[in-house]
């Protein structure tokens, strides 16, 4: 086609984008006189006109009184200002030769698809490779491209040349660039603490663009190698993202490329990008969290599997020993530290329960120097797990969430967890926290195997820092050591003689539970090298989870024990019960016992609600969840109240009033809430 006729072309789609034909009764979704088109400003009608005109779209015929008008205006819209751009860009660009694009310091989505239109027009993409040199490598340029419309102008400290002449006139700018930029808003607002200023959206439009084309994705690789290791000098030693907060951006627009698995960027690009991401500050770590929060599950589970891929991929490419620890490779290391923001994601974007925590009780802090801290081993007795930075800032805990975006166990990497050293990683946990990295601060990545492992030192550790607390104790007094905690039982009578001794212990001197346990039958030779512990503990839970004892009941269809409403023992039996499944696993002893999630999350502070159900009673649960859901009237239909009945030890049928005279007080529309929190 001649190159007068293009730009008639591009002048009549521009006019009916801008103008439209004048029809009233239009069906075509480009014009403007159509009832469903969205009005677009003349710049973006510009760079639409030339993506119609390349398509080839249905084009509009003037309806008469659009002629008559244009007749009596001739200098409206393509016949003015934003003709002489339509001109521009078809003299100047239709034809355009690479050195057209060195005006191109940032990139937007109009950009892109105007230097595309350009280059598939000639069948030559090589002028749009430098150009993706040249903005992907830098920093300064990428923090600077796919703005929000709202934030390009108004963000930018030190506007380039291209800024300049966006702001001083359209006529005076690079046509490249000119076609791309549009209007900016000069009440423009600064962004909210969680806002960030580039388009995500537009970012991953212009990657479903670029990485169909090898030439550009290689472009895209190499820019990468040579822009990540500046970038972590910068975070390092400049704090960069304290002076300017839009270098957050780089990462968003990093992490949108869909192909960042493959061997390419695993290999030259990802180990470098993983360190400079690890080197950002927690505040910018809660802030791309809440940011990916918000992201399908899809896009969550790409980026996760992402750096769960250079994981594996350098574990694999290397051999790890007690010698070259796994703790030592940086890639592995900062792979991991991204993945935990990725994790964080996936809950804070999942089913949260941030509310039902249980009362801490607050403990009085003394002056006098514990035994412990004059050993130097008070780091051993801290109380509780260590609290994450990041978790911290986000006010969000692992506990909090009942069911997250990507399931936990997805976040288990198989290849590290045989490689780790699990007792020098513990060590790193413990005593060289701040020097070395210790996977335990991760420990969504380890499976249940290590995390036994990692126990059990932590376990082991305690018990010899007992046997020592004891011997002192015992020299200073004159008496015999006494390092362990003996059980001398009865086979006949193990559940009384067990229960019994550990209560008189729990009373008198409860630090003995952390004593190393030995036990001993009645009547029977032996040392306890462990097989005698075990054979206790499996002895004492056959007996204590029996139904005919009627201290917990079992549900054939969950598969779960829960406790008996009905059992005649009193709550002290209970936490004896409880006592003794701690020492079972404070001495390494494996249980087979089953209880539903409410259990543990229980011991870890967090109240029941009426959800917990769903694995404990999910009959139950599924009944109150269709009471809260019916949309009829409750009182009339249901016809309840606030009493339960339930069975008793002997099979008996017993009410129970939930409130004062339950009885009497019918469930209804209003107060249906009340009756699930009670």
């Amino acid at each position: 086609m001649k190159k007068a006729t293009a730009k008639h072309l591009i002048e009549r789609y521009f006019r009916q984008l801008t103008e439209g034909c004048g029809n009233g009764n239009c069906t075509n979704e480009f014009c403007a006189s159509c009832c469903d088109f969205q009005p677009v400003d003349n710049n973006s009608a510009a760079v639409k006109a030339l993506e119609l005109y390349k398509n080839n779209a249905t084009l509009c015929e003037p309806h008469p009184s659009s002629k008559e008008s244009d007749a009596v205006h001739p200098d409206n819209s393509a016949n003015g200002i934003h003709r002489d751009l339509i001109r521009k860009m078809s003299n100047d660009d239709l034809l355009t030769t690479k050195e057209d694009f060195t005006d191109v310091h940032y990139l937007t989505e109009d950009t892109v698809c105007v230097i595309l239109s350009f280059c598939e027009e000639e069948g030559d993409y090589s002028a749009f490779i430098p150009v993706i040199g040249r903005v992907f490598s830098s920093a300064d340029a990428l923090m600077k491209s796919f703005r929000k419309v709202a934030h390009r102008m108004t963000s930018l400290d030190a506007p380039d040349d291209q800024d300049k002449e966006t702001a001083a006139s359209v006529e005076d700018m690079g046509a490249s660039a000119a076609a791309a930029v549009p209007e900016e808003d000069s009440a423009a607002q600064k962004p909210g603490p969680d806002e960030v200023t580039v388009d995500v959206d537009a970012v991953r439009r212009v990657y479903d663009k670029l990485l169909t084309n090898d030439q550009i994705e290689a472009s895209l690789v190499n820019a990468l190698v040579y822009l990540t290791p500046n970038m972590e000098l910068d975070l390092e030693y400049l704090d960069v993202y304290e002076t300017n907060p839009d270098y957050l951006n780089i990462f968003i627009i990093v992490m949108e490329n869909t192909n960042l698995h493959s061997p390419e960027y695993l290999e030259m690009a990802m180990p470098q990008f993983c360190k400079a991401m690890s080197k950002l500050p927690v505040s910018a770590l809660a802030k791309l969290t809440r940011l990916w929060s918000r992201y399908s599950i899809a896009q969550i589970r790409r980026m996760m599997e992402t750096f769960q891929q250079l994981i594996t991929f350098t574990i694999i490419s290397n051999e790890y020993d007690s010698e070259n620890l796994v703790n030592d490779d940086e890639t592995v290391v900062a792979a991991t530290k991204c993945l935990k923001v990725v994790f964080y994601a996936s809950i804070l974007g999942g089913d949260l329960d941030v509310d039902h925590n249980e009362e801490e009780d607050e403990e009085l802090e003394s002056d006098e120097l514990t035994l412990q801290e004059l050993l130097g081993e008070e780091r051993l007795y801290r109380k509780g797990p260590r609290i994450d930075p990041l978790e911290k800032e986000l006010g969000v805990r692992t506990i909090d969430c009942r069911r997250p975006l990507i399931p936990f166990e997805d976040f288990i990497n198989d290849s590290l967890n045989e490689v780790v050293e699990m007792d020098k990683d513990f060590t790193f946990f413990k005593v060289d926290a701040e020097g070395k990295f210790s996977f335990q601060s991760c420990p969504f990545i380890l499976n249940a195997v290590t995390k036994n492992q990692g126990l059990y030192y932590d376990n082991r550790i305690r018990m010899y820092s007992e046997r020592r607390i004891t011997a002192l104790y015992s020299m200073a007094q004159g008496q015999q050591p006494n390092p362990y905690l003996k059980l001398k039982v009865r086979r006949d009578h193990i559940i009384d003689d067990a229960l019994v001794r550990l209560e008189m212990i729990s009373m008198e001197n409860p630090s003995d539970l952390k004593k190393q346990l030995f036990v001993e039958f009645e009547g029977e030779q032996g040392v306890d090298e462990g097989g005698v512990s075990k054979e206790f503990f499996q002895l004492v839970l056959e007996e204590i989870f029996n139904p005919d004892i009627g201290m917990f009941t079992y549900d054939d269809e969950t598969k779960l024990f829960w406790f008996n409403s009905s059992s005649l023992e009193i709550e002290a039996q209970y936490t004896l019960i409880g006592i003794v499944l701690g020492l079972a696993i404070y001495n390494n002893c494996i249980l087979d016992v089953h209880f539903p999630m409410v259990v543990y999350r229980k011991v870890m502070g967090k109240k029941g609600t009426y959800l917990d159900l769903a694995d404990s009673h999910p009959f139950l649960y599924q009944s109150l969840k269709e009471l809260l859901e019916y949309t009829g009237n409750v009182e009339e239909d249901m016809m309840i109240t606030f009493q339960i009945s339930q069975t008793d030890l002997f099979g008996n049928p017993t009410s129970y009033d939930l409130k004062e005279q339950g009885e009497q007080i019918p469930v209804t529309n209003e107060n249906r809430q009340v009756l699930l929190h009670l």
